[in-house]
């Protein structure tokens, strides 16, 4: 168990930052928060210029719409007039203007893929993309193919076939009371983390992280079966099996009819989130304003989230649904935390720092004991691999930053037994009280810390806190001789 001093941790104005590849944020002016645009677009304002109505916008009538007061903007097929909303993007207005006149549904993805639009900007939505009609041709001959099973389920786009990993398959079959379904990934880098699994009615959900890609398993069952399943891995040969429970002992003729994206290998970045409702079981205060939430899975749902990755939880606020990401931690960082009956891999803990003033976190704080939350499959680029072979770890957290190395330092401590662990608390703004180190991220203060135990030895070095923290660490990181391959930094 790691003690915290309540003085140190979380540091002031400290933030929850997980997902990579960060963006800088943009000062707003006075009147333009989250909360403003929501009352706006529940004012009935036009915000679309169009009165009402919804149209088809060709390609050419895109690209017309490409000033900042005049904005036109696809996310993947839908058109949105996002100049009302210029003035309220935390990236500020030239990050939307990249993509003005044009399909954004890339850049959108590269940045924070998320955030739902959809809610966001469900005022501002011009209309559809039209399809050109050779492209909907061919598609509907594809998609008529594939309800007909007439497209062996082997079957893979050319990127991912030159690109991607082995495809991969599944099959199925019964005893009198189970059905099993058994994927075969063809890598044997697969584990518990790697599946997740949510069934609910007749509808069985199955997503498999193989390398950058994922392979989805998504039917409608022909039968009803029992909530409680089990998840088997073989790492040797990378198989998966998933075993539900009949609710009636009857033999199935098939497995089920296919469902949206069934049996396909889709690379990661272009999958859309998946969320889960789950239940707020405990609430426990670590310091006056960061809390420890327990949250519990539904008993249809096999979720593990791998070391270094975070999920996105969502509620509705005022009607509208806000998402934010945090990385999940271990229950036990409070020593008289009382665990649970029911397993482990049935509940996900979140250290959480409450801002009175902001929108998410003081609604996630009003929750009662039994609310729900919707929470996501798990994102993230961290790679256990990093570990192989490491000589040096070193860990620099500010504030709720600390999160992703709870986990990161459970395994190191768990699975490197040669690591020694050392522990410095440094205050930016100390008490009177405190007698140990002090001030802000440095050269002189990483210079002293930061020191290989050889020359040439194998080193990894975490970085997660507010974003200031984090850009001007990783510079000094690379002052100091760190290689980018040495750094890995957690940003939002």
């Amino acid at each position: 168990m790691l003690n915290v001093p309540s003085q140190s941790f979380p540091a002031p104005r400290s933030q929850q930052r997980v997902a990579s590849g960060g963006r800088s944020k943009v000062p707003l002016k006075q009147g333009r928060s989250l909360m403003d645009w929501i009352r706006l677009t529940k004012s009935g304002k036009d915000l679309t210029g169009l009165k009402g109505r919804l149209i088809e916008v060709t390609e050419e009538e895109l690209k017309k719409h490409n000033k900042k007061d005049d904005c036109w903007i696809c996310i993947r097929g839908f058109v949105y007039n996002v100049s009302p909303y210029m003035e309220y993007h935390p990236g500020g207005e030239d990050e939307l203007m990249r993509a003005a006149g044009s399909d954004g549904t890339e850049l959108f993805d590269q940045v924070h893929r998320w955030v739902n639009y959809e809610s966001m900007l469900k005022e501002c939505l011009v209309g559809r993309m039209a399809i050109k009609p050779a492209v909907l041709k061919d598609y509907r001959e594809e998609e008529k193919k594939v309800l007909n099973g007439m497209l062996p389920k082997s079957q893979v786009t050319d990127t991912l076939a030159k690109e991607g990993p082995s495809y991969p398959s599944y099959d199925w079959f019964q005893t009198d009371s189970l059905v099993t379904i058994a994927i075969y990934t063809k890598q044997k880098d697969i584990n518990l983390d790697s599946i997740i699994v949510d069934h609910q009615n007749d509808s069985f959900r199955a997503e498999t992280i193989i390398k950058d890609c994922l392979y989805l398993i998504h039917i409608g069952l022909s039968h009803e079966v029992q909530e409680d399943f089990s998840v088997r891995v073989v790492e040797s040969v990378g198989k998966i099996e998933i075993v539900l429970q009949k609710k009636e002992n009857t033999s199935w003729d098939f497995l089920g009819h296919p469902l949206k994206n069934h049996n396909s290998l889709i690379p990661r970045k272009d999958t859309g989130l998946y969320y889960r409702k789950c239940q707020l079981i405990s609430k426990e205060d670590v310091t006056h304003d960061t809390r420890l939430f327990c949250l519990m899975l539904p008993p249809s749902t096999h979720l593990q989230v791998p070391i270094g990755q975070h999920v996105y939880l969502k509620l509705p606020i005022t009607g509208t649904e806000i998402v934010k990401p945090y990385t999940p931690v271990s229950g036990s960082l409070l020593s008289e935390f009382k665990e649970p009956v029911l397993p482990n891999n049935k509940y996900i803990y979140f250290l959480i720092k409450i801002y009175p003033t902001g929108l998410f976190t003081p609604e996630l704080d009003r929750l009662q004991i039994g609310d729900f939350v919707s929470v996501s499959s798990p994102e993230g680029n961290f790679k256990i691999s990093k570990f192989q072979e490491l000589e040096d770890l070193f860990l620099l957290a500010a504030g709720t930053g600390f999160t992703p190395m709870v986990k990161i330092l459970n395994y190191a401590l768990t699975d490197i037994p040669s690591l020694r662990l050392d522990v410095e608390f440094v205050l930016s703004a100390p008490i009177s009280e405190w007698n140990g180190k002090q001030g802000h991220i440095s050269p002189a203060l990483l210079s002293e810390f930061l020191k290989r135990n050889l020359d040439k030895s194998k080193v990894l070095v975490c970085i997660c806190g507010p974003v200031p923290f984090t850009e001007q660490g990783v510079r000094l990181l690379h002052d100091l001789n760190f290689s980018k391959n040495e750094i890995h930094s957690f940003t939002a």
